[in-house]
């Protein structure tokens, strides 16, 4: 199999692993390489269904020796292989970027033969980037679990970025879908890797020469709708992966039915608004000082699919509510449907000169047709005349379909046709919180 044949194949392969967006690196450049691997992150360029098309993004093999039944990769699966030599990968690699097509690399690959051999042409690759080809471009590099920690360790040395990908939610959903992998064989290097993470950090402090250590810091990925896991089980893993191991991403990537199976559910169409819902936990989690087991319970174990969860959340929490603007502390703005956290911040500072009107608060940006049923400005209530849950939400799925109904939408580098621009009087917002 020629070169464009391996890479139409491997590129292919590799469009179901999601947790490649990059972050940017500390990495310190060489003066005599090429690429940039800086802080300021690799640029970006999104295609029209939104895959990132900045990194080249390829599987070193899809020649798999396990039989996960939700892998198109399987060894059970009847399809094309192929398996790149780590100087292949070099070389497109550095003849992409060359030609500016690309700003890094995103290396996964199936386990070929076994985790070491696998994790070993893989280190040789990056080795191989680094210390001939000088590349100081971005490089994300999947750990393979199983794999001696000795090559995962000094993969990590070159890498800007590492992640091993859990799956599955749950042990039980990894023996009926995955029975050659266990929770330990995934966890173990994850735990690992947070370990050197952190060690590499502290050396760094005292010694500014001592050597990097996967800078950008490690992620994983789960995948949603295979099993029966609820919402509460996923989002309650992502926040103890936050907790333990410092990860900087958690991905979600809703299950893609690509062949039947008795173990698989009977779907036709990925789950993609459960997996936007657990993106949205996800960010308040990290960002909103949200735990899991206040966005869902044992009686709400998975998200209102109609609803953002902080709307949900606040909902479900009516007695909380209305807050007094002008009162409460930044964790409860927070909390305010339609308030971010930087409107949030801007609301803590105005205030220490005065106490805010409705009038004041538009100004801050915040999206005031979800706030407004939960906040109070000097006393005053703009919301409804009772706190009812079920007509609040009534009124905010209204709202919600008015944006869709309107001529908003997102701006792409595809489409010839005129993008309307919203009127004043619209009162429509892109985006949200």
């Amino acid at each position: 199999m020629d070169l464009l044949d391996k890479l139409q194949v491997l590129a292919d392969a590799a469009k179901y692993d999601v947790s490649c967006s990059s972050s940017g690196s500390k990495r310190k450049n060489t003066a005599d390489g090429i690429g940039n691997g800086a802080f300021s992150g690799v640029c970006h360029s999104w295609s029209d269904d939104g895959r990132c098309i900045s990194l080249l993004k390829i599987l070193l093999s899809n020649e798999c020796v396990y039989d996960c039944v939700y892998c198109v990769n399987r060894i059970s699966n009847d399809l094309p292989r192929a398996t790149f030599t780590p100087g292949e990968v070099v070389d497109l690699t550095v003849n992409f970027y060359k030609r500016n097509y690309i700003e890094g690399l995103f290396l996964s690959s199936a386990v070929c033969k076994n985790p070491n051999h696998t994790m070993e042409l893989m280190l040789d690759t990056v080795e191989k980037l680094r210390e001939e080809e000088k590349f100081n471009g971005y490089i994300h590099l999947k750990a393979i679990p199983g794999a001696d920690y000795r090559l995962i360790e000094k993969a990590g040395t070159y890498a800007d970025r590492m992640s091993v990908n859990i799956e599955l939610p749950s042990e039980r959903g990894l023996k009926l879908l995955a029975p050659q992998k266990s929770r330990r064989s995934i966890m173990e290097p994850m735990r690992q890797l947070s370990s050197s993470i952190t060690k590499c950090k502290e050396e760094r402090k005292k010694y500014k020469s001592a050597p990097q250590f996967v800078p950008a810091g490690q992620s994983t990925q789960l995948i949603v709708g295979a099993t029966t896991d609820s919402d509460l089980e996923i989002v309650s893993l992502s926040q103890s992966l936050y907790d333990s191991y410092s990860l900087k991403r958690v991905y979600y990537s809703a299950f893609i039915p690509v062949s039947p199976h008795r173990n698989l559910p009977n779907i036709s169409t990925p789950p993609l608004m459960r997996e936007h819902r657990l993106y949205q936990a996800d960010w308040l989690l990290r960002f909103y000082g949200f735990r899991a087991a206040e966005l869902l319970d044992e009686y709400n174990q998975n998200f209102d699919v109609d609803l953002d969860p902080k709307c949900d959340w606040a909902l479900r929490n009516i007695h909380l509510f209305p807050i007094e603007i002008n009162r409460a502390d930044l964790n409860m703005l927070l909390r305010i449907p339609g308030i971010g956290v930087k409107t949030a911040r801007r609301i803590i500072t105005a205030r220490k000169f005065g106490a805010l009107s409705f009038e004041d608060l538009k100004k801050f940006g915040p999206a005031l047709n979800r706030a407004k049923y939960f906040i109070t400005c000097r006393g005053k209530y703009f919301g409804m005349k009772d706190l009812d849950p079920d007509l609040i939400k009534s009124h905010l799925l209204d709202n919600s379909t008015k944006y869709k109904e309107s001529n908003h939408q997102q701006m792409t580098l595809f489409s010839q046709a005129p993008i309307v621009p919203p009127t004043e009087s619209s009162g429509a917002r892109i985006g949200g919180r």
